[in-house]
């Protein structure tokens, strides 16, 4: 598979012609293991849907999301976006995503002229992590389970994740509730802020909860587990590419009442700190409820 066209096209929405107030866009589905629409995808074609509406060269720096229901992975999408603020600076949009006429998540977006202004950031020492290029990436490690159940949801996804801490997926040799991962997509992407910010939402969904699961020595082969996304917070802060690698350091600050918070940073190569996320997940795990 071809990873990249791949996920322009997931990340891609289309006017659905609706003569309407709002702008309403529709977008593809993604199949995965439980039959639910992955979150990630459902965020990032929020984000994108909202993009389509902006005065020219502004650019999104934070969205505030919650998933309200269960998407079906097999079917399309329509997004509904209200222009609800456009001003000498900023805009602000609302992003609702939609199946059979059921509001599935709702997001609120910002976005901004680029402007300058005060600068700090909390650094990172990239000399003490282990390269990209020396860590294994998912294909090495679990190649021989392709075509097994659902080893093809890891294997198959559109971005390369290399551990630096060993991976949770059968087990966990590493308690801790902290990670860091390398991650980029597997082919070049085109240009386009908002489409990079797009993807990136994309991934940050994907591990968000193991630093919770790595906490509690949970592997995510652990039978009759569940997890789902209950909320997303993002914040792009400097420019990146999510086709050049970038450090994913995420941290599990607290759970309780089946629910678990995680927060994450990504930094490029040079040290910069480019983004930032936090999610709070349902968690069920049998025997534990």
């Amino acid at each position: 598979m071809t990873a990249t066209p791949d996920l322009v096209d997931m990340l891609s929405v289309v006017d659905a012609g609706a003569r309407t107030s709002d702008d309403i866009l529709t977008g593809r589905g993604l199949a995965s293991p439980t039959g639910r629409a992955f979150g990630g995808q459902v965020l990032g074609q929020s984000i994108a849907a909202a993009g389509t509406t902006l005065p020219p060269g502004r650019e999104i720096h934070s969205m505030h999301g919650y998933f309200l229901r269960p998407g079906d992975g097999e079917k399309r999408m329509t997004f509904e976006v209200a222009r609800l603020h456009d001003g000498r600076s900023f805009s602000t949009r609302r992003t609702q995503a939609y199946q059979g006429g059921e509001v599935l998540m709702s997001m609120i977006a910002s976005f901004q002229d680029p402007d300058e202004g005060l600068d700090h950031q909390v650094d990172i020492d990239l000399s003490a992590v282990p390269s990209p290029e020396n860590l294994p990436s998912v294909w090495e490690t679990y190649g021989h389970l392709a075509g097994s159940g659902r080893a093809s949801w890891v294997l198959n996804r559109p971005f390369d994740f290399r551990h630096v801490e060993s991976d949770i997926i059968l087990d966990v040799a590493e308690r801790s509730d902290r990670q860091r991962v390398w991650m980029r997509t597997r082919d070049s992407m085109p240009d386009g802020r908002t489409l990079h910010c797009a993807a990136l939402a994309f991934a940050s969904d994907y591990l968000l909860l193991e630093p919770v699961l790595r906490r509690h020595g949970i592997p995510w082969a652990t039978p009759g587990m569940r997890g789902a996304s209950l909320d997303h917070a993002m914040w792009f802060h400097r420019p990146f590419r999510v086709d050049e690698w970038l450090l994913y350091e995420l941290e599990s600050p607290t759970a309780q009442g089946g629910r678990g918070l995680a927060t994450g940073r990504f930094y490029d190569r040079g040290g910069a700190l480019v983004a930032s996320v936090a999610q709070e997940s349902m968690i069920r795990i049998p025997g534990r409820e």
